[in-house]
């Protein structure tokens, strides 16, 4: 492990596309702080016989400001000269049962929004605020979806969570380009991934979710990414030299 090592924050760590994307730092020598509402014994494991160094706070991002404090107050006692560079890595998100919004119960959709679109707004203000005289370079790569950017019926509250998504990190950007040392940001759709929610869409009732059938198609043709294709790609997009330069991304198209 380098003696300065990368700072990642990762919230959504425990499984998933989450899960793969702290393994993978994990592997490279990262400090990893993951954010879930439950720890990964996998993931601890894995520190462990790497001689990694792995911080899980289970956290219920449906409560986001409790959450965006302890970022910030974590933030606010460290050494900025310990670390090489400061990332974060909003992943986490809630999709609602498929179906109208009209019949989504009200409690559904309001923790659809606050994980999939407050708590990534709030972690982000917390990071950027704590770590703006950090003298390294500080990147924030917000997981969203090409359904931010079209529209499909029965995902109404998950549409509306990521095009804000893609919108407040295009206006933070502009805010961060102004700076001497601004942050880096880009809301990147990762591709189809085969995770927990493509299969509440291949299970959603057709008759509420009109195209529960293209769903059940990505799997069958084998179009579905694993999380560990889909971490590796989204990564390496982070990685990038030009991160950043388009602040609204689809990894498919880089």
């Amino acid at each position: 492990m380098p003696s300065s090592p990368h700072l990642t924050f990762i919230t959504g760590a425990s499984r998933g596309l989450g899960a793969a994307l702290a393994a993978q730092r994990l592997h490279e020598g990262h400090q990893v702080i993951g954010i879930s509402r439950r720890a990964s014994p996998e993931l601890a494991a894995l520190a462990a016989a790497r001689g990694a160094r792995l911080v899980q706070w289970t956290l219920d991002l449906t409560e986001p400001e409790p959450a965006a404090h302890q970022l910030a107050e974590w933030l606010g006692m460290q050494d900025p000269q310990a670390f090489a560079s400061a990332t974060l890595i909003n992943n986490a998100g809630a999709i609602t049962l498929p179906g109208p919004l009209a019949d989504t119960p009200l409690d559904e959709a309001a923790r659809g929004l606050r994980v999939g679109l407050e708590a990534a707004l709030l972690l982000c203000a917390a990071f950027l605020h704590a770590t703006q005289a950090w003298p390294v370079p500080r990147k924030v790569l917000n997981i969203s979806s090409g359904l931010g950017r079209r529209a499909m019926a029965g995902s109404a509250v998950y549409c509306a969570a990521k095009a804000g998504m893609d919108h407040f990190t295009r206006a933070v950007a502009l805010e961060q380009a102004a700076l001497p040392n601004g942050a880096r940001l880009s809301s990147l759709a990762p591709g189809v991934i085969d995770t927990d929610m493509q299969i509440k869409l291949r299970d959603a009732n057709p008759a509420a979710f009109p195209e529960r059938e293209r769903f059940m198609q990505l799997q069958r043709l084998g179009q579905l990414d694993s999380p560990a294709t889909a971490a590796t790609k989204v990564l390496a997009y982070l990685d990038r030299p030009d991160f950043g330069q388009a602040p609204v991304a689809d990894v498919r198209d880089a």
